[in-house]
Formats: structure tokens, C-alpha cells, sequence
């Protein structure tokens, strides 16, 4: 059995298919979704959600938001999106290290919260990168 999987940034539809699992980045930790799943509403956080089609997991970068779960429909409202097919790891690693700088250097509120969005994406980005590499 499969899911229908929406995912829809506010610029253009991300992802439209049909999945046999789905794992989330929920506010409160990781959710793994499947057929038959109740109903639920939940607050996305910035991380990486996986996508299993025909036994391979796709990773997607979500930028925050919120799912609905609904008769074995997904809608996935997000800030942005990114789908992620090839990864440079190694420049991955050095976002994340100029990401990690910026937070150490912000100095307004403002900053911070950019540095720290930033620094957020940067790990998931590895994250990403390790699923597909696995």
C-alpha cells in the first residue's frame, strides 16, 4: 500500500508521488509515516524528510512547516524546499563549518537567528548526504 506525498513551498510544488513510508522532521523528533497512519497535524522542523519508493530512500531538505496526514494523503506545507539528488559532501562540511563561524560571530538578534537557520540547513545537508550515500 502507498501514501500520496505532497510537498508544496510557496514558490512551486516540490514533490507529488506516491510513497511507501515517509519520515519527517517533526518539531518533536523524527515521525515515520505509513499506510494507514491516523489522521495528525504536526509542526515541521528545519531537517531532512525521507522518501521510500520501491525500497530507496530519496531525501528531501525541508526548511520548517507543517503535515497533514489524512486517508493515506500527505500534505507537507513548507518555507522551502530542496530536493537532493547528488551531495558534495566535503563542501557540505565547510558549510557547515562557515554556518557554525556566523553563529559564534552573530551579534544581533537578528544574526543569530540567520546564523542559526543557516547552520541548521548546513546539517541537514549532511544528513542528506549520508542517506545517500547508505
Amino acid at each position: 500500500m502507498t501514501i500520496q506525498v505532497r510537498v508544496i513551498a510557496p514558490d512551486k510544488i516540490v514533490w507529488d508521488a506516491e510513497a511507501e513510508e515517509i519520515i519527517l522532521p517533526s518539531s518533536t523528533g523524527q515521525l515515520g509515516i505509513l499506510s494507514g497512519h491516523i489522521p495528525l497535524l504536526t509542526a515541521l522542523d528545519i531537517g531532512v524528510m525521507r522518501v521510500r519508493i520501491s525500497k530507496e530512500w530519496k531525501p528531501i531538505i525541508l526548511l520548517g512547516g507543517f503535515a497533514e496526514v489524512s486517508n493515506d494523503i500527505i500534505t507537507i506545507l513548507v518555507n522551502g524546499a530542496e530536493e537532493v539528488s547528488q551531495i558534495d559532501t566535503e563542501q557540505a562540511k565547510k558549510d557547515l563549518e562557515e554556518a557554525t563561524n556566523l553563529v559564534e560571530e552573530a551579534k544581533t538578534n537578528k544574526d543569530k537567528i540567520e546564523a542559526t537557520q543557516a547552520l541548521r540547513k548546513a546539517k541537514a545537508k549532511i544528513q542528506a548526504a549520508t542517506v545517500i550515500n547508505n
